[in-house]
């Protein structure tokens, strides 16, 4: 081998292994969302994953999936009410309240369901 490949090598050999936050070590495993529909409009998702960064992982989680719940009732938006986050033994869960509704809601925490759901499959973020 040439020397200046040798170099190289011993370089590459001395990088940083992923850490826990790197994007290269993220591997989430999606376990699956449970809904109930609370009152009218109300509703409410709980979601467990695996392999999450954090509570922003889960909550985008819960997230996917009212938008695509409001999607499958023929609604196209939905407002974030309130989510806990709890994490014991790497596994992480989400108890999220939405409101859906046809039309544009009042307040700041409102989604688009059409628009996060598909942001959400370019995500790899599974919606059901």
């Amino acid at each position: 081998m040439r020397p200046g490949v040798l170099a190289l090598l011993a370089l590459a050999a001395c990088a940083p292994a992923p850490q826990p936050g790197d994007e290269a070590a993220f591997a989430p495993d999606y376990r699956g969302v449970q809904t109930d529909l609370l009152d009218g409009d109300l509703v409410r998702f709980r979601v467990a994953m695996a392999g999450a960064r954090g509570a922003d992982d889960v909550t985008r989680y819960a997230e996917c999936a009212a938008a695509q719940y409001a999607l499958i009732r023929g609604y196209g938006f939905a407002r974030h009410v309130r989510t806990t986050v709890a994490e014991e033994g790497g596994i992480w869960t989400a108890d999220a309240v939405y409101t859906i509704s046809p039309a544009l809601p009042r307040g700041s925490k409102t989604i688009d369901a059409e628009v996060t759901v598909a942001d959400c499959g370019l995500s790899g973020i599974p919606t059901v």
